[in-house]
């Protein structure tokens, strides 16, 4: 049972969300060989603010 865990800055529409989960569980599918019905995707919408790069807050 594939586990895929997205973290994004906070933003993104559901239907960006719904073609993304499509799309990565297509790809399971093919190449990792797995069912669709096996794939759990969760989406973690993280706001700029509690996010780091290189040391420095994005937000």
């Amino acid at each position: 049972m594939p586990v895929v865990r997205i973290s994004m800055w906070r933003g993104r529409t559901r239907e960006q969300k719904e073609k993304l989960a499509e799309a990565i569980t297509r790809a399971l599918v093919e190449i990792a060989g797995t069912e669709a019905e096996q794939v759990h995707i969760i989406f973690e919408d993280v706001e700029k603010s509690n996010w780091a790069i290189a040391g420095r807050l994005c937000g």
